[in-house]
């Protein structure tokens, strides 16, 4: 007979400044707009009624201010973690998808031919960033067995812990939406058997 399931309330950030502008913040430390401060109200508003026992968010403010809105109705200091922070970008970090295509055709090509290894000049590739990633939920998992947790985290971590929960490789990363402001549910099983309840909500 299986244990209760760990579930885990899985965030992104609200909208950010320069959204309108196809460009990678990776992990520049960009601010909520107003309409994203207001998404992340919503998601608040969401669990405040849950026995959540911990919040965690990776550290850069877009991400850790929904953290500190969903600990203070709980009660519950937020832990940040650098591991929960996007994919490093590298040189690219700040730039529009033209100004990289432009500056780093050549580079820019070879990651799109192979998005799980190849990793932008001077950043991370995606594989490095799921095993950083896929290594935080193993441990918040043995840390809080059978209990609700939230955490706040950001568009490329969500996808990668939502595709190891339904078994699906990385390279179908953008099958997965991941709106401003979304909410996720997924129950993880004393088994290793995870459920995605809620997508995108």
């Amino acid at each position: 007979m299986r244990s209760e399931a760990t579930r885990v309330h899985l965030m992104r950030h609200g909208q950010v400044e320069g959204f309108e502008l196809r460009r990678y913040n990776g992990q520049a430390d960009v601010t909520l707009t107003a309409l994203g401060e207001q998404q992340s109200q919503n998601y608040r508003e969401r669990l405040k009624d849950l026995s959540l026992t911990a919040v965690y968010s990776s550290d850069l403010q877009r991400s850790a201010f929904g953290g500190q809105l969903i600990g203070a109705d709980h009660g519950l200091d937020p832990v940040q973690d650098l591991r929960l922070r996007e994919l490093h970008i590298g040189d690219w970090e700040g730039l529009t998808w033209d100004e990289i295509q432009h500056r780093w055709s050549r580079e820019w090509q070879a990651r799109l031919d192979d998005l799980v290894n190849v990793a932008p000049p001077g950043g991370e590739s995606l594989l490095q960033m799921a095993q950083r990633v896929r290594s935080v939920m193993t441990e918040l998992l043995e840390r809080h067995p059978g209990e609700e947790i939230a955490i706040v985290a950001h568009g490329g971590v969500n996808r990668v812990l939502l595709l190891n929960a339904i078994g699906a490789p990385l390279t179908q990363m953008f099958h997965v939406e991941q709106s401003y402001g979304c909410l996720n549910i997924i129950d993880y099983w004393a088994d290793g058997y995870a459920t995605v309840q809620l997508l995108n909500g």
